[in-house]
């Protein structure tokens, strides 16, 4: 008795282990954007925009530098000799080994730059929003990509049950055809032919069954999940409907101003009046304020080393003018390039919206389509249903044959599938459609 129980709470506790977790749409993506690689290189480049941006931000302040050198010398060097009557000592060069020390302190201030260090941090914050604006895009691409292999695994899933309902469906018509063997009533090829049709719904069930399974897998691999063991898809709470469809201009209106391509496109070109500016700076002059204090000591001079190094003390500040007369075209060409720059991004800008606009008119159509397919499909099933409860009831009544039963049976399969296929297909439209209305995908 108490290994039974034993056994049991072994058993109930391997079960809870392995207790399926069902992933909602919106869990499947959250969980991508932290793990997919391409994400995460994404956000690296928004954070070396930011160290960029903060690189330009500073470049006013002044630097400050400190350096430092140690010598020595051998042969002939200017020495301080000490007269031995007089007591004084006079400067000469003999052959001695000697060493030197020399210590400074300098720092420099750009005054004027040619309008280079602003137009450079304008640009750095522009390159930021455009590498943020990139990132989102990736997101809001993965979660297309997301959205698409999960309505598949949920219609695969769907599908799945409805297999699992016809088989059902074809046991219960095959114990009834038994019992009828049974009295006579029913010949043993008519039982063959039931067991064959349950045979053949169980294979569909195991076909449908595996579709799920490589469909769940594909979900998982998208979402960088690391094994597909346990994972199940979550049902949809609420009721499904068709709801009405915004025509592509509006939805092309409200994309311009929250699509994060736009807005990428937009910050580069904006960007490439700066590059241009930056190009410019340089047929300016550019004015330096330095400053400086040395000291340094001589070991064949007759002071200590802290004398030396306060008699040897000197401070220096000065302003710098550099003027460019002619550095063989180079910055002329630097502004041809930067100009021919800004009309690529325009173009890119331009094409971006075209592009757009395309994918929001097939997105649109698609959609239409999709609603348009799945009315009908509905409609089919609905009348592949009554027919087959018809046929069904003949069937039983002995009024309609076996063949009759089986094509009903099997139109009302097809039916159904081409229903969930509808569905799950105008689902995805509208929610692609939805995506570029700015609404988040859940």
């Amino acid at each position: 008795m108490k290994k039974t129980i034993l056994l049991s709470a072994i058993m109930a506790l391997g079960i809870q282990a392995n207790a399926q977790q069902n992933w909602t749409l919106r869990q499947c993506i959250d969980y991508a954007t932290t793990h997919n690689v391409t994400i995460l290189q994404a956000e690296n480049k928004v954070m070396q925009s930011e160290v960029e941006a903060n690189t330009a931000k500073w470049a006013r302040l002044p630097n400050l530098n400190a350096s430092g050198s140690q010598s020595f010398n051998w042969g002939r060097t200017q020495t301080a000799i000490k007269d031995e009557d007089t007591g004084d000592y006079t400067t000469k060069y003999v052959d001695t080994s000697s060493r030197g020390t020399n210590m400074s302190l300098s720092t420099s201030i750009p005054v004027f730059t040619g309008f280079e260090i602003p137009s450079q941090y304008n640009l750095s914050k522009l390159n930021l929003k455009a590498s943020m604006a990139d990132l989102q895009k990736a997101k809001e691409d993965l979660a297309i990509n997301i959205a698409s292999a999960y309505l598949q695994a949920l219609f695969n899933k769907e599908l799945h049950q409805v297999a699992q309902g016809q088989v059902a469906l074809s046991q219960e018509q095959c114990s009834r055809i038994e019992a009828l063997e049974h009295i006579g009533k029913a010949s043993v090829a008519e039982l063959a032919e039931a067991k064959a049709r349950v045979a053949q719904d169980e294979l569909n069930v195991v076909q449908s069954l595996n579709n799920y399974r490589l469909s769940i897998l594909d979900l998982t691999q998208l979402i960088e999940l690391e094994t597909p063991e346990g994972f199940e898809v979550e049902d949809p709470d609420q009721a499904f409907q068709l709801n009405p469809l915004t025509p592509p201009d509006e939805v092309f209106a409200t994309a311009m101003l929250s699509k994060p391509a736009i807005q990428a496109a937009q910050a580069r070109l904006e960007g490439s009046k700066e590059s241009i500016k930056i190009a410019q700076s340089a047929l300016y002059p550019s004015i330096n304020l330095n400053g400086s204090l040395c000291t340094n000591y001589y070991s064949t001079l007759n002071r200590t080393f802290s004398q030396q190094l306060s008699d040897n003390f000197s401070r220096y500040v000065g302003i710098s003018l550099s003027i460019p007369i002619f550095n063989r075209f180079a910055t002329r060409n630097r502004i041809r390039t930067a100009k021919l720059q800004r009309e690529n991004y325009a173009l890119q800008l331009e094409n971006t919206k075209k592009t757009l606009y395309k994918e929001i008119q097939q997105a649109w159509y698609n959609a239409t389509a999709a609603e348009s397919k799945y009315a009908s499909s509905e409609a089919a099933a609905a009348a592949s249903e009554a027919s087959f409860e018809l046929t069904s009831k003949k069937y039983e009544n002995g009024t309609a044959t076996a063949v009759a039963y089986n094509e009903a049976k099997q139109n009302l399969l097809k039916a159904q599938s081409d229903e969930l296929q509808a569905k799950y297909e105008y689902i995805f439209r509208s929610k692609i459609l939805d995506f570029y209305k700015g609404i988040e995908i859940q």
